[in-house]
């Protein structure tokens, strides 16, 4: 299967080649970032023999920008507690359909009934509700949503993901989603690590099960977690667990928790698992300089370090699409709810951020991102002998540039 995907990988770039919610403040933004006080044992990918691309640096940064070779599919579960899981997947040749999700839907019934502008609120992406899974085992990826986020909110990123052959498996977590935020949250931020967990297990009980979709579907011992804002802080904490090999943290990071919601200043104790920071320039929420750089320089090697410019908190998601590009709050303020906003200006930060100027369009970002998560999990799922496009060659070669660091 492994040599399957790469020689599709090398049709894909020989055709490119001849056609050409965080917290509320940056503290509670890594408030889940209470890391586990022992280190972990590194769980070891399975080697291949896939043979490494040789490209130059404009075609392998456009390696994964692209849908993979596989229609997707999308199931929603259900945890114990009743959080629901959604996972996106390879499905089998033929599937069709497109799915949608309405932010509205995410907030308590009492608020849902004021948004009432007629104005953009969903996001519809390529995928097929339920259908078979592809034939063959397939690595797991583990998402976390933000502060005031939702299990959904990076659609743009998880269906991709699915379409180069993983699985994605991604909880709401109750301590910090939309809904809660707005109403009353359940739980804590050692919860949040509980239910990415809960979620994995979720899923991988079906690989024995005649009635799952998933049965004889899943690699379990090819798992990465990947997480935005606060769950760049859950992610490193679901680290810990030993069938966890590394974590990708967008717009996050592991140390840089000052402030009057810190739990703790002692020096955190730094998983020893492969890493990768992935953040915005333009970020006024979790700020670079002081969360995500000095984090790729305090964790252990290997880990790599994007800064994407142009691009704020919210360009990991999918909610800078909403309200003509002003994101959820425009929905809020179309709706005139801007009195109640200018009451929780740091809920209106938060919401806003990346979203409008000096925050480049969304839609020039998404791609670079696609491509460097894409290619970061196949090169630890093994399905890439060598990274593809993720060394400082491509820097360059984006609408937007990267500034790209990296350390073994």
């Amino acid at each position: 299967m492994f040599l399957h995907r790469t020689l599709v990988l090398s049709s894909l770039i020989a055709t490119i080649a001849i056609s050409a919610c965080s917290g509320d403040d940056a503290s509670t933004a890594i408030s889940d970032t209470t890391v586990p006080t022992a280190e972990a044992a590194t769980t070891e990918v399975p080697a291949t023999d896939a043979p490494a691309a040789t490209l130059d640096p404009a075609t392998e940064a456009m390696a994964y920008t692209e849908p993979g070779e596989y229609p997707v599919g999308v199931t929603t579960l259900e945890l114990a507690a009743g959080n629901k899981v959604e996972v996106w997947y390879p499905a089998i040749a033929g599937t069709t359909g497109t799915e949608s999700y309405d932010v509205r839907d995410f907030v308590p019934d009492a608020i849902r009934a004021l948004l009432t502008a007629d104005i953009p609120a969903s996001y519809t992406y390529t995928a097929g509700r339920d259908a078979a899974v592809a034939d063959g085992t397939f690595p797991i990826v583990l998402f976390s949503h933000g502060y005031s986020g939702i299990r959904l909110q990076s659609t743009f990123l998880t269906s991709h993901l699915a379409s180069w052959g993983m699985i994605v498996i991604a909880p709401d977590h109750w301590s910090r989603d939309l809904n809660h935020v707005l109403s009353a949250p359940v739980g804590d931020r050692e919860s949040s690590v509980t239910e990415l967990l809960a979620s994995l297990d979720l899923v991988t009980a079906g690989n024995d099960d005649p009635a799952s979709l998933f049965q004889g579907h899943l690699d379990t011992s090819r798992v990465i977690a990947l997480g935005h804002s606060a769950g760049g802080g859950t992610i490193v904490g679901a680290a810990a667990d030993d069938r966890v090999y590394g974590y990708i943290s967008m717009a996050s990071g592991v140390i840089g928790m000052g402030g009057a919601n810190a739990t703790t200043t002692a020096p955190p104790t730094f998983i020893n698992k492969p890493s990768f920071f992935i953040a915005g320039a333009a970020d006024g929420v979790v700020p670079v300089d002081t969360v995500s750089r000095p984090s790729f320089k305090a964790v252990p090697g290997p880990s790599r370090l994007w800064v994407i410019d142009g691009v704020g908190h919210n360009g990991f998601d999918d909610f800078c699409t909403f309200g003509n590009g002003s994101g959820i709050i425009g929905v809020a303020l179309a709706s005139g709810l801007g009195p109640l906003l200018d009451a929780q200006p740091q809920l209106k930060t938060l919401g806003q951020d990346g979203c409008l100027p000096p925050a480049q369009p969304v839609d020039l970002g998404f791609p670079i991102i696609k491509h460097a998560v894409t290619a970061q999990l196949r090169f630890w799922f093994g399905d890439d002998a060598t990274p593809v496009g993720l060394d400082s060659s491509v820097g360059d070669q984006y609408d937007l540039a990267v500034s790209i660091d990296s350390k073994d």
